[in-house]
């Protein structure tokens, strides 16, 4: 008698002793205990160095509409999300989740932060923490707030999954900012570095919010990532840009790297008018237009390193905009066809 489709697919006793052991094991590898420490405390700590922010968490970017929404709540005495923090085997402790939220604390109780556009109590619009009358200032600062604490044998990549998997609350982490802190070493400090590149932040505008967010190293890495690999290239740009800058902790051809970022910039320097921008006015350029036009230039310099274009006059057509638009910007095709197109036509009307 033949097996119903259900009975094909039944999880069988040795599945489960599988899961039930996998399960045990990573159990056993989250300890943690919870403590309620006071404001003046845990900013005092964090002043001190014995409580920091990791790589992989953001710099401050909370917008004042949430810094200011935070610390009403906390003079309402709303309940607070824990934030949670891990032990290190120096003594200190990470800030696994809650870093604009330290911030924001540490900003206020330094008079840096006036508060505005409060809705509940709009009274202490434009207040900063020594402008509250006293009895509010002591309260604040002995206000408990509760830490979740990972005890150190907990592995760096469970803090990193549970950064991952909580950040979920106010503005999220870019992939951008979580890669700095999972792949630490020569080859990211070798993106920061330059991603620092005057001439390149010259040519590709960045808002300052965007630079606090590392999206320059962000572009620089998709420059290397596409140049040398844009053909292996399926459709998740995070797991690809992940793989790449896992690969190269183990080393990289750094020589060979710096000189065609350079020798690309040199050239849109010098031929694009705008550089990667739409024109003189744009505040930002998209980053399916940095890559076409990037990765699109070091492509052509590479089978023709004294390349001297022709007319760019594509750069304005409607086939490189419907190339460079949003509408599917991470599928295969269209991130190969923007990339090919810019090679192509540099390539096709090189001078002679």
């Amino acid at each position: 008698m033949s097996k119903t489709p259900a009975e094909l697919f039944k999880v069988t006793p040795e599945e489960q002793r599988r899961a039930e052991k996998q399960i045990r094991q990573t159990q056993r590898d989250v300890e943690f205990n919870i403590r309620d420490f006071p404001i003046d405390y845990l900013v005092g700590k964090f002043r001190e160095d014995l409580y920091y922010i990791p790589d992989y968490q953001r710099e401050y970017v909370w917008r004042m509409s949430n810094r200011c929404a935070f610390i009403e709540s906390l003079i309402l005495g709303l309940p607070i999300p824990m934030m949670f923090f891990a032990e290190m085997d120096d003594g200190r402790f990470e800030i696994v989740d809650g870093a604009q939220r330290m911030y924001t604390l540490v900003s206020f109780m330094d008079d840096d932060l006036k508060l505005t556009g409060l809705d509940k109590i709009d009274t202490l619009n434009d207040f900063s923490y020594s402008d509250l009358p006293t009895p509010q200032q002591r309260k604040f600062s002995s206000r408990p707030l509760r830490i979740v604490i990972l005890e150190e044998r907990t592995t760096f990549d469970l803090r990193y999954e549970l950064f991952k998997r909580i950040n979920t609350r106010g503005e999220k982490a870019r992939a951008s900012e979580v890669r700095r802190g999972a792949y630490p070493g020569p080859f990211m400090d070798f993106l920061q570095r330059v991603s620092q590149d005057p001439l390149f932040l010259k040519l590709c505008p960045i808002s300052e919010v965007m630079r606090r967010r590392r999206e320059p190293t962000e572009l620089v890495l998709r420059f290397f990532a596409y140049s040398d690999r844009y053909k292996r290239f399926r459709h998740a740009v995070g797991k690809f840009l992940d793989s790449f800058a896992n690969e190269h902790q183990q080393g990289f051809d750094i020589e060979r790297m710096e000189r065609e970022f350079s020798n690309m910039l040199q050239f849109v320097g010098k031929h694009f008018p705008h550089g990667f921008a739409k024109g003189s006015n744009a505040r930002s350029a998209p980053r399916v237009r940095f890559e076409a036009i990037s990765v699109g230039v070091n492509l052509a310099l590479r089978e023709q390193p004294d390349l001297v274009p022709g007319s760019i006059k594509w750069l304005d057509s409607e086939e490189f905009d419907k190339h460079t638009t949003t509408h599917a910007s991470n599928s295969r095709p269209r991130m190969r066809g923007r990339i090919e197109f810019v090679r192509d036509r540099l390539l096709e009307g090189a001078r002679e």
